[in-house]
């Protein structure tokens, strides 16, 4: 458990990963950058939703009478 913790940043390192962000993209960058991201987080777990709910959907389909025959005759 000890090798999994090395690898995330302390308090410091996080003040440093914001200074550079606000340094590299300004301040008024910054806004739209999270817009961005969090636009594309929604985009996806509503991507995910459908997939999801799709392959439900189709586990609890029957299968058809056609579907049956061409079971049956392999």
């Amino acid at each position: 458990m000890n090798i999994l913790l090395l690898g995330m940043p302390g308090g410091f390192e996080w003040v440093l990963i914001i200074g550079a962000v606000v340094l590299l993209f300004g301040g008024k960058k910054i806004p739209e950058l999270m817009r961005g991201v969090g636009q594309g987080i929604r985009e996806f777990n509503t991507a995910k939703g459908t997939i999801k709910s799709q392959i439900e959907d189709g586990m609890k389909e029957k299968p058809t009478s056609e579907e049956n025959s061409n079971e049956a005759t392999k």
